[in-house]
């Protein structure tokens, strides 16, 4: 297999440009890599993970401190699945990487009943099989490649069907504190990975393992927000502003604010205002002479 060397359009570079923007300000807000680190990408084959891949390769040129990348993919003996295809344009394009062999494929159709959706069962033994190889090889941060759309998605997944107000956090310390997961494209819209990842030829490998499940609460929930993006343009943006700037006053957990002390406050800010409107009065008396 061959990469294209052909040059990218003006168009394509300028996108380009804009990822690596969004990126790096998304590592920089939550302090995702630190100098010395040693990142594992997951390497899945879809656009998402290709498009992390090389717009944390450019930056790794360009930053202003070192860290290493290490492409890391799951191969989970999907029958049909291309193995030599992530291998191939690894190695044309000079990335270290290794490849894990575990055969989850057989665990997931042989657990689930037919009919159920595969996804959370697969996720969960992806993770912990990349979680192993993590802690057995000095990772000191794995990168995912979930974008805004992703998390915005999540939100509205847990809000619907999980009754939390929850999504994905750019940055988060695993359940058992071992691994530091980042997602360097969480301020990167999906339509445009996709342009990208178009523009770039990378040679996507489409998941068939869940591929041919219509009802996935996922699919019916990005159906809506496209729906809402065309008839109000931004709205996926707008959300996604709202995640990251939470009033805790204005929701209703106790864990997260309290509002117990609110009647000491207010005994506060009666005085404060009582001394405001007593100097307001003050100020107006005529001066004396």
């Amino acid at each position: 297999m061959t990469v294209s060397h052909i040059r990218p359009s003006r168009t394509l570079q300028r996108l380009g440009a804009r990822l690596r923007g969004e990126v790096g300000k998304a590592i920089a807000d939550y302090h995702m890599i630190a100098a010395g680190d040693r990142v594992m990408v997951c390497l899945s084959g879809g656009k998402d993970s290709y498009t992390l891949l090389d717009i944390l390769l450019s930056l790794q040129r360009s930053a202003p401190l070192d860290f290493e990348l290490l492409a890391v993919n799951l191969d989970q003996k999907q029958p049909g699945f291309p193995a030599e295809v992530l291998p191939g344009y690894l190695d044309a394009i000079g990335v270290p990487y290794r490849i894990i062999e575990q055969d989850t494929y057989s665990v997931v159709k042989r657990v689930v009943p037919a009919g159920r959706t595969l996804c959370g069962l697969c996720s969960r033994l992806r993770r912990g099989a990349l979680y192993r190889f993590a802690a057995e090889h000095g990772i000191t941060k794995i990168a995912l490649g979930h974008h805004r759309d992703d998390i915005v998605e999540t939100l509205f997944l847990n809000l619907f069907f999980g009754g939390r107000l929850k999504a994905m956090a750019p940055k988060l310390l695993s359940d058992d504190g071992r691994q530091i997961v980042i997602r360097p494209l969480a301020y990167v819209a999906e339509a445009d990975i996709a342009r990208y990842a178009r523009g770039r030829h990378f040679p996507l490998i489409p998941c068939k393992l869940c591929g041919s499940q219509d009802n996935l609460q996922r699919r019916a929930v990005k159906q809506m927000l496209a729906d809402w993006e065309r008839a109000f343009p931004g709205r996926t943006e707008s959300i996604f502003s709202a995640i990251r700037n939470l009033e805790p006053a204005h929701l209703a957990d106790p864990r997260h604010f309290d509002f117990a002390a609110l009647e000491g406050q207010r005994v506060v800010a009666m005085s404060e205002r009582d001394e405001l409107v007593l100097a307001e009065e003050l100020a107006a008396l005529p001066a004396l002479g």
